[in-house]
């Protein structure tokens, strides 16, 4: 009947083919000084990896600008999607701080099935002890635990930040 919703599904078993054509994990070139790895997993609620999620990272640039006229070639932008462990990898740079209140991290969101909408969290730098305890997102957060969920940890490759999706240790996400 016209103007009555439908009900809600979720995204179902074939996100993956909408997206797979999707190749921007490099926002800069692997040998550009000061190029970070980001990689992690994304798990669902029990722990397991979920295979075929889309990772997109928005940051500002090493100035802490967001105008992609402002460096050569500077989008802030990355899509990338998960493999069969879950594991999802870009190369970066550390992005910088956009105020004193404000400690440098990357934007990230999670589409996967079985969500209605994305989830979106922030990854912070685990070397920046100072800027992330003055930052206002991370002082907001009361529980250690919670706040530690997004900090990366060194890896041997470059920064670990897995994304729990749900469930014991879960990631914070925010409203949006």
């Amino acid at each position: 009947m016209p103007g009555h919703p439908t009900p809600s599904q979720t995204v179902g078993p074939f996100f993956s083919l909408g997206v797979s054509w999707i190749d921007a994990d490099e926002l800069v070139d692997p040998g550009r000084s000061g190029a970070v790895v980001l990689l992690g997993r994304v798990l669902d609620g029990s722990g397991a990896p979920v295979p075929d999620a889309l990772v997109e990272i928005f940051q500002a640039s090493p100035t802490g600008r967001f105008d992609p006229n402002a460096e050569e070639r500077w989008s802030g932008f990355g899509r990338c999607l998960s493999d069969d462990d879950g594991t999802y990898r870009f190369v970066t740079v550390k992005p910088g701080a956009l105020g004193a209140h404000s400690a440098p991290h990357i934007d990230v969101s999670v589409f996967a099935r079985g969500l209605l909408q994305r989830v979106v969290t922030r990854c912070y730098f685990p070397d920046e002890p100072d800027a992330n305890r003055a930052d206002a997102v991370l002082r907001a957060i009361d529980d250690p635990a919670v706040r530690g969920s997004l900090v990366a940890v060194p890896d041997g490759e470059g920064l670990r930040f897995d994304i729990r999706l749900q469930g014991a240790g879960e990631t914070a996400f925010f409203a949006w």
